[in-house]
């Protein structure tokens, strides 16, 4: 039988129903595929990044671009007590030119910024790591619940983020499963507080791509107006 979390999973202890305000665009969906993106990050800025030996969904290394204080640190912000939110570029970000000004040009407060290398693994491996992200702690209840924005680095169009949201007892709901595609140049935002994720990576050699932390408001809201997919 394969991995499916149970009551017991870590996940299930962080917090859904909050009042912190949110994006309606991901009210229904939790997830808003973007256009693709008009630019391309030189491989040779992600590359030369300072890659850490990190594991989250899956056999992963980040590069950490800004992170709580400006240090090379993949770790919460809370370990530093602040929320996922106004970040500090690294040394990474200097490799980076590219990245740095993407993150920046659009406009809401930014947390964590840091690229992932994953490795290779199918869907059955990649279930073990099927969770939700903690990303609003310490965040106070007035202000900008904290998604995700990802924009795919390198080519792999037969792998797939894959999405569940929760069912009555807090746990994924495989009726809503839903599979994003991840060419090169995907974009797309998602409440990964929300929902259960993993990336199921089809290929033969590493996957890379940018993922971000943004609050929510009125700058993110028109911002993915602008950027939305028709």
């Amino acid at each position: 039988m394969s991995f499916w979390p149970t009551s017991e999973h870590w996940s299930v202890d962080i917090p859904l129903d909050t009042p912190h305000p949110r994006l309606d665009v991901l009210a229904e969906t939790g997830v808003v595929v973007l256009k693709d993106a008009d630019f391309e990050v030189p491989e040779s800025e992600f590359l030369a990044l300072e890659y850490m030996d990190w594991k989250s969904g899956g056999d992963t290394n980040f590069a950490p671009i800004a992170t709580a204080d400006g240090e090379l640190d993949c770790r919460g912000f809370w370990d530093k007590g602040k929320t996922d939110k106004d970040a500090v570029w690294t040394s990474n970000a200097d490799v980076a030119p590219t990245i740095k000004n993407y993150v920046g040009g659009v406009g809401a407060n930014f947390g964590r910024v840091r690229t992932i290398m994953l490795e290779p693994q199918d869907r059955e491996a990649a279930m073990y790591s099927l969770h939700r992200d903690d990303n609003n702690r310490f965040n106070p209840d007035n202000e900008g619940w904290v998604v995700r924005s990802w924009v795919e680095l390198t080519d792999n169009p037969d792998s797939y983020m894959l999405v569940m949201d929760n069912n009555a007892e807090g746990l994924p709901d495989p009726e809503t499963e839903r599979r994003i595609p991840l060419p090169k140049g995907a974009r797309f935002v998602v409440d990964t507080q929300r929902l259960w994720h993993v990336v199921v990576h089809n290929g033969d050699s590493p996957r890379y791509a940018l993922i971000t932390s943004f609050e929510s408001g009125p700058v993110l809201d028109e911002w993915i107006a602008g950027e939305i997919a028709s």
